[in-house]
């Protein structure tokens, strides 16, 4: 799964990745303190097209219907790309709800020493990553719902299954840009998700500190991404 991620650069940066001749007076400003350790629940930055024009919002990590709403029901953080296309839950934003949640990196955890200890994964290079979302929000509508976002997840493969058996559906900019684009017809933004994800090999892991472990907004500093020594 992905349960926390890190959002520390600006929206023009990971605008400019995504398309490098992006004007950028149009980007400048509307940047919220950068987050070494976004939590659900929180605004997050997304990216999404409309018009054949890039976009960003702040949107709340996690969804849920009216009815789990009432309920007081935990919202979903995450959808498997396996069902959320077929599965009546997110079809509907599969069909015209596809943003990009870009970052540096993300968290999972393992068990250490019976405590939970986070790990901190990023590119090999120094380029940002691109998920794949979803959300029900839509610009310039007015919505009397919740509004929220997830992330697109698979199954890990190979190393990184030592890590967690799901991971973030993470893509190119070339492959982020079609995703996320409107008339893009569903069965292809099902195949990119499906098979254009960024293979295990691009990517790093490290053990950080089990501060991570709290989800407070306070709790919020470059040196929780720093490599820590393994205890055993």
């Amino acid at each position: 799964m992905c349960g926390r991620i890190a959002q520390s650069e600006s929206r023009q940066y990971y605008a400019r990745r995504l398309l490098p001749d992006l004007l950028e007076r149009e980007w400048a400003g509307g940047d919220t303190i950068p987050q070494y350790n976004l939590s659900p629940g929180r605004p997050a930055l997304l990216l999404h097209m409309l018009d054949g024009k890039l976009h960003s919002d702040y949107v709340t990590w996690g969804y849920r219907t009216p009815n789990e709403a009432a309920a007081k029901r935990k919202p979903w953080i995450n959808a498997r790309i396996e069902k959320a296309l077929t599965g009546r839950y997110f079809r509907h934003m599969f069909r015209q709800g596809r943003v990009i949640v870009p970052g540096g990196g993300w968290f999972e955890w393992t068990f250490e020493d019976g405590k939970k200890q986070p790990w901190y994964i990023s590119r090999k290079t120094n380029e940002p990553i691109f998920m794949a979302g979803l959300t029900n929000f839509q610009l310039y509508a007015q919505q009397e719902v919740e509004v929220g976002l997830v992330i697109v997840t698979e199954d890990s493969e190979r190393g990184m299954v030592d890590i967690h058996d799901r991971r973030p559906v993470v893509l190119e900019s070339q492959d982020a840009l079609r995703w996320m684009d409107p008339e893009t017809p569903v069965e292809e933004a099902a195949h990119i998700a499906q098979s254009r994800s960024l293979a295990t090999e691009e990517f790093q892991w490290w053990r950080v500190t089990r501060g991570v472990n709290r989800p407070d907004p306070a709790n919020n500093e470059p040196a929780l991404l720093d490599p820590i020594e393994s205890t055993g």
